[in-house]
């Protein structure tokens, strides 16, 4: 007998925490040093091609999201994993939280700004970034590099991006916790 597609859940069902060690779970959607931007569709259970970077820009680090969570922008809340080499996209990786860039943004199109925060993790796994704990553990202008980043990507896609805060692993995992009870209402 088959199953109904509705039954079998997606990467975006996954949960946010691995059950045996506590971890956070990521699935990585774009590739660490990647010039092209993926998102993962659950109604094709696949990735997106959703935007060519300009000239010169790369992601820094592998890119995703935390499964069941969603944000003000509708999407799962995004991360940016620190991890020694890139995995393939769609790669389910456990880490641990260590911050989050508190983000609004507004495409040109709209007149509201929505909250798009952007969180830091460390890969269970990682060896070179295994000493993170906080986002003052970066080196030295590491998180204005990758605010630049995210500005310019953000500027080449017609949107308008501010940072309000960094923050530390307290409030990373107070705003994940709240991204993961908004999935739960929404379902």
């Amino acid at each position: 007998m088959a199953r109904s597609r509705k039954s079998t859940p997606t990467l975006i069902d996954l949960p946010v925490r691995d059950r045996e060690t506590g971890d956070i779970t990521v699935v990585v959607e774009t590739t660490k040093g990647s010039h092209n931007k993926y998102k993962y569709d659950p109604a094709c259970r696949a990735l997106r091609l959703s935007a060519v970077l300009g000239e010169g820009l790369a992601f820094p680090y592998d890119f995703g999201f935390f499964p069941s969570t969603v944000g003000e922008d509708g999407d799962p809340l995004d991360v940016l994993l620190f991890l020694d080499h890139g995995v393939p996209p769609c790669t389910v990786v456990t880490a641990r939280l260590i911050g989050v860039l508190e983000i609004r943004q507004r495409s040109e199109k709209e007149k509201r700004w929505k909250r798009n925060d952007r969180f830091f993790a460390v890969a269970t796994h990682a060896h070179d970034h295994g000493h993170l704990e906080t986002l003052d553990d970066l080196r030295p202008h590491m998180l204005e590099e990758i605010e630049s980043f995210f500005g310019h990507y953000a500027g080449l896609n017609g949107k308008q991006l501010e940072v309000l805060a960094r923050k530390g692993p307290r409030r990373a995992h107070k705003l994940l916790e709240a991204g993961a009870k908004k999935f739960g209402r929404g379902r």
